[in-house]
């Protein structure tokens, strides 16, 4: 994986770009990750790899559920 920082990517787009066919590149700046470049069939597959979230509720079982009461005792407040 080729990690570049944001002033070697501005100088040499082509290099990531090429390079991001095969691997993401990971852009830094003041030597911290902030963005990865990878190809568009990779994006593609990585969102398509996630779940929707129709799907997942799709999914749902029946889950039985009996909330309990609770009582908040009040308190007398003085706004004086």
């Amino acid at each position: 994986m080729l990690t570049m920082s944001s002033r070697e990517f501005n100088h040499d787009i082509g290099k990531a770009e090429k390079s991001s066919h095969t691997n993401p590149v990971i852009i830094t700046e003041r030597g911290k990750p902030t963005h990865v470049l990878l190809s568009y069939d990779d994006y593609q597959q990585m969102m398509n790899a996630q779940p929707k979230i129709t799907d997942l509720l799709s999914l749902a079982v029946d889950v039985d559920f009996e909330p309990t009461n609770v009582v908040i005792p009040s308190k007398a407040v003085d706004f004086d």
